[in-house]
This record gives C-alpha cells, sequence and structure tokens, in this order.
C-alpha cells in the first residue's frame, strides 16, 4: 500500500508540477504570468528600479536558475553579459529567444537630424534598440514565441497554453485600439521628448517622433543641451519622458526652459498595456 501511495504522489507531481522558468526583465514577467498561468513558477532577474545595463544577481537567483526548466531571452544588455555564466551553471536549462523574428532597429538612429556632424557623433548610439515591447506588434510576436516555449517544455498542457494566448493576443489588440484612438486627437506635434531613448519602436508604430535627451547613458553638455532647446521648440514638444532608473537633471533643466511637464515612465513596468496607454495620453495632452 505505501509503495502505491509513493508511486501515486510521484506520479501526481511530475503530472502537475510546474515549470520552473526565468525571465531577465520585469515585461517578461507579464507577459509569461499572462500565458503560463498558474503553470509557470516565474524567476524574474532584473527588478523593479534597476538597471537592465547595469545589474549583478543575487545568490538566491543564481540558485533559481540551477533550478529552472526554461530561461525565456529577449535580447536586453543583462544577457549579454550573464547569459553564458547561466548556461554553464545549468546546462539542462531551455534557452528560448522570445525575440525572434522581431525586425529591430537602431538605437537612437532618429536623433538630432540637424546638429553638426561632430555633436551627431556624440549622441549616436551603436547597436539594436532592445526596447522590442513598446510596440504591441511585437509583443503579439513576443507571446508567440512564449507560447511556443512552453509546449516544448510541457505539451501535456499545450491546449491551455494556447488558450491563454488566444486571451491575451485579444487584450494585445484592445491596447492597441485604445492607442490608436488616442493619438487621433492629436492636432498638433507629434513629438515628444525622452531622456533615454526608449521609446523607438512605441514612435515608429504611432507615426510620432522621439528626440532624445541623452545616448548611451551620457548627459548633454551645455552646448548640446542649447540644440536640444532649439530642435524641442521647432518641434513644439509637449512633455518630457524620463525613467527612474535614470538622473532626470538635464531633462529637468529643459522642462523649465520650455515650461512643460517631467513625466516619469518605466519601459520596465510590470503594467505593459497602461503603461502605453497613459504615454499615449500624455502625447496627446489628455492627463
Amino acid at each position: 500500500m505505501k509503495k502505491i501511495t509513493l508511486l501515486f504522489t510521484l506520479v501526481t507531481t511530475y503530472i502537475f508540477s510546474n515549470i520552473n522558468a526565468v525571465v531577465s526583465i520585469v515585461p517578461e514577467q507579464t507577459f509569461l504570468k499572462a500565458i503560463g498561468g498558474d503553470k509557470v513558477n516565474i524567476t524574474l532577474m532584473v527588478q523593479a528600479g534597476d538597471s537592465p545595463h547595469t545589474y549583478e544577481p543575487k545568490p538566491s537567483q543564481m540558485l533559481s536558475v540551477a533550478r529552472a526548466d526554461l530561461y525565456l531571452v529577449i535580447d536586453v544588455e543583462f544577457e549579454q553579459v550573464w547569459l553564458p555564466k547561466f548556461q554553464s551553471l545549468n546546462s539542462k536549462m531551455l534557452v528560448v529567444d522570445i525575440a525572434e523574428g522581431v525586425e529591430k532597429m537602431t538605437m537612437g538612429k532618429e536623433h538630432h537630424e540637424h546638429e553638426s556632424h561632430s555633436a551627431h557623433d556624440a549622441h549616436k548610439h551603436e547597436g539594436e534598440d532592445p526596447h522590442i515591447w513598446t510596440s504591441p506588434a511585437n509583443v503579439k510576436i513576443i507571446a508567440q514565441n512564449i507560447c511556443k516555449a512552453l509546449v516544448r517544455v510541457d505539451k501535456n498542457n499545450e491546449d491551455y497554453y494556447h488558450h491563454n494566448l488566444d486571451a491575451f493576443l485579444a487584450e494585445i489588440e484592445q491596447t492597441d485600439a485604445k492607442i490608436k484612438a488616442i493619438l487621433s486627437t492629436l492636432k498638433g506635434s507629434r513629438t515628444f521628448m525622452v531622456f533615454h531613448p526608449s521609446w523607438g519602436y512605441f514612435a515608429k508604430a504611432y507615426g510620432l517622433k522621439q528626440i532624445a535627451v541623452e545616448v548611451e547613458g551620457k548627459s548633454p553638455k551645455p552646448r548640446e543641451l542649447v540644440t536640444l532647446l532649439k530642435e524641442a521648440k521647432e518641434e513644439k514638444v509637449t512633455a518630457i519622458f524620463t525613467q527612474p532608473e535614470f538622473s532626470d537633471a538635464s531633462a529637468q533643466i529643459l522642462a523649465k526652459e520650455l515650461h512643460i511637464p517631467v513625466i516619469k515612465v518605466s519601459p520596465l513596468a510590470p503594467n505593459w498595456s497602461e503603461n502605453l496607454i497613459n504615454i499615449a495620453k500624455a502625447i496627446a495632452g489628455q492627463q
């Protein structure tokens, strides 16, 4: 009888055991929760309020990696440094790039178009823009990749994951429709200013333009601030977006000169849909 009970326990544990998954940033956690539901235990690496550029995992997080079944990669800077170490720590862990299929943009390629050549070079951001989740169309691709990854690890619950995926895709459609409706009210400038150039995919998706105050973590010099101020006036910028993860001293200076608000908003926020809708409202002057 004891053997039968033990066998039943082992079989039950195997069938109903959750996937142990690791994600790098908060938006991934939001997407994975939406699709994985109660079938997935999620470990988040870069905690809310921290920067993916400089974050170092805690010992408890490394322990979670050692026990993980799945790591979802989204091509942020943190992963370039740490992913090889994670794979060395847990060679059995399945690593899936959920950014696969997303068309990447060059970071900051549209900034300061009428600067002098030297100033432009000073602000040029090399490499691809990693903030792909700021576009609803990209999140659809990300969500489908997450679903495929979960099914690879847990085929028994394929229908469950696909059902959740369909519901989440519908939510993305609703978010996109709300943003379009909000921005349809725009009568003036379609340009907004940001401290860190995190909203390029959002801007491209909705026919907007972002002007970055800084690129690659460098605050502008006084001469460059003058150029930015001139550009902001010409473009009739009505708000500056800054992130809690970065200093906003330069943005505050510009905002004071332009008499416009500084709005703190992070692309790493967990409330992905609400976040994008609120940004659209701010650009449309509805806040």
